[in-house]
């Protein structure tokens, strides 16, 4: 599945993808995760075969909770 460590080449290869409920609107600024891989694969939605950062589940589940938080900075 995985080109280099931490990406895809071509996510199209992978399925399972889905966006957040909090997706939408205009604003073209729209990620997808796909579900059922030891590892979570992001992607941008408007790139469908491009490429996909790879994270560990701990890394993405860290990065979840900061923004749901309000941790990150805009």
């Amino acid at each position: 599945m995985v080109s280099s460590e931490h990406t895809v080449s071509d996510s199209s290869i992978l399925t399972g993808w889905f966006k957040s409920s909090y997706s939408g609107g205009g604003q073209g600024e729209c990620l997808e995760v796909a579900c059922g891989y030891a590892t979570v694969p992001v992607r941008d939605s408007k790139t469908v075969s491009g490429p996909a950062l790879v994270f560990s589940a701990e890394g993405w589940a860290v990065f979840v909770t900061a923004v749901r938080s309000g941790e990150l900075p805009e």
